[in-house]
């Protein structure tokens, strides 16, 4: 007999079957090691590629076994993962061919189909299925464990990996397996809304994640509090008349002008106004207590902004258009609404931004934005021209509207409700069913009718 090639016939003995037998023995043995191994893989290419920076910073903190390994491995995870990559080909292809010459040796030509067909679906089920499964319900300890594995073969298997991939590309140009980012803004709101689904992630929690990544987009104009909302005073004034405004408006930092609003001085704080009349100074000119105010434009980023609030201070700015024109305010407050919602506390009046009446219509507040309209409503309205409904109304009229007066964005339609000097306080929005198109004749020329 020559090898494990040579079958032996049925109930055949002696020294030559006994080694043929133990041979058989170590293939299949070879064959279970390699399968282990390829669930070794599987499980470590499932936990590295879930591992984020954010959570190895966790888990250093938590002073884990072989973190420092898996931040080299996260750190050069091309290479590592390249490397788990070759390791899986060759113990699939490996463990799938010595199958086929076990069962080829035991049953011949019928059990290789049969034995193949089979082992395909095992090694399905036990190291795709189950093992993948454990590890992404065991990333982080799965991960720390066989990060030691991954290292070595990283390390032995570099230059191997970078020969074929430089071969791949010669082949089919290209560089391999790209540095990241491995996990993109699409993907992370696809994962909150399919936690949302599951119920592991709350309605709240799934808007702050979608909060964060508009925030990043969003302007300062677009959350702005508008110049002909701004409640400022002069100067020139004595405290009682600042006192009265902040009184009835309810606020604790006012702008300070001089002449008009494109002449802020700066801002006026309820505290020193507080301080002043509490020393019995009444009639001191109010431009004696007025500190620096910070001016950004209004096409600064909010999260820009809101970094700069934080590293200088201060809870409010002057918004100026690319003329330099005084064009809104912007407190700390708006910045943060754009992330957690609305804010109000017990000093607020209660503002209906968009209802729904009876007949199936919207009242839409002039200022809400057309993206929250679109959200709200599940329309398209265009919002690369114009911030506001109320804008985007004045955009497709093409002037001040009287109230009454409509317009029609392909079968949305939008009527000026409530205008006040030219401002348009609010809009009926209303969603128009197009006509059905009429019934061609059966019978007749086309488009004849009646008798001849």
């Amino acid at each position: 007999m020559d090898g494990i090639g040579a079958r032996s016939s049925p109930g055949a003995f002696g020294p030559g079957a006994v080694l043929l037998r133990v041979g058989r023995v170590i293939w299949i043995g070879v064959i279970a090691l390699l399968v282990v191994f390829g669930a070794v893989l599987a499980m470590a290419e499932a936990s590295i590629t879930r591992m984020t920076k954010v959570r190895l910073v966790s888990l250093r903190e938590e002073g884990r076994r072989n973190v420092e390994l898996l931040e080299e491995i996260e750190g050069n995870l091309p290479r590592y993962l390249n490397s788990v990559y070759l390791s899986v080909m060759c113990v699939q292809n490996g463990s799938a061919i010595l199958v086929a010459i076990v069962a080829g040796e035991i049953w011949g030509e019928i059990g290789i189909t049969v034995a193949s067909v089979a082992f395909t679906i095992g090694y399905f089920v036990a190291v795709e299925a189950m093992s993948k499964t454990f590890a992404v319900l065991h990333s982080d300890r799965v991960a720390l464990t066989l990060a030691p594995v991954v290292w070595l073969l990283g390390r032995f298997l570099y230059w191997p990996t970078r020969a074929l991939i430089g071969l791949a590309n010669v082949l089919l140009p290209g560089k391999g397996l790209a540095q990241g980012p491995f996990v993109s803004e699409e993907s992370i709101r696809w994962m909150a809304e399919v936690g949302h689904e599951e119920g592991s992630i709350k309605e709240q929690e799934k808007e702050l994640i979608n909060s964060v990544f508009h925030f990043a987009e969003t302007v300062v104009r677009e959350v702005m509090k508008p110049r002909p909302d701004i409640v400022a005073v002069d100067g020139a004034q004595p405290l009682r008349v600042a006192q009265d405004l902040m009184l009835k408006h309810g606020y604790s930092r006012m702008p300070v002008y001089r002449g008009d609003l494109d002449h802020i001085d700066g801002l006026l704080f309820a505290k020193d106004v507080l301080n002043a009349l509490h020393q019995g100074r009444p009639d001191t000119p109010i431009r004696e207590l007025v500190r620096p105010a910070e001016f950004v434009p209004e096409s600064k980023r909010v999260g820009e902004l809101l970094t700069e609030m934080q590293r200088k201070k201060f809870h409010i700015a002057v918004v100026t258009d690319e003329y330099g024109s005084v064009s809104g305010l912007v407190t700390m407050e708006d910045l943060l609404e754009e992330l957690v919602g609305d804010i109000s506390d017990e000093y607020d009046r209660e503002e209906t931004r968009i209802e729904q009446l009876p007949d199936g219509s919207f009242r839409v507040n002039g200022r809400v934005s057309i993206d929250d309209v679109n959200e709200a409503l599940d329309v398209e309205l265009p919002q690369d021209e114009w911030d506001t409904v109320a804008g985007l109304m004045l955009g497709l009229a093409g002037e001040i509207p009287k109230e009454g007066q409509s317009v029609l964005f392909g079968n949305i339609r939008l009527m000026a409700e409530k205008v006040v000097g030219r401002r348009i306080k609010s809009v009926l929005v209303t969603r128009e069913t197009p006509p059905e198109p009429a019934e061609e004749a059966t019978d007749g020329a086309t488009g004849a009718s009646g008798d001849d």
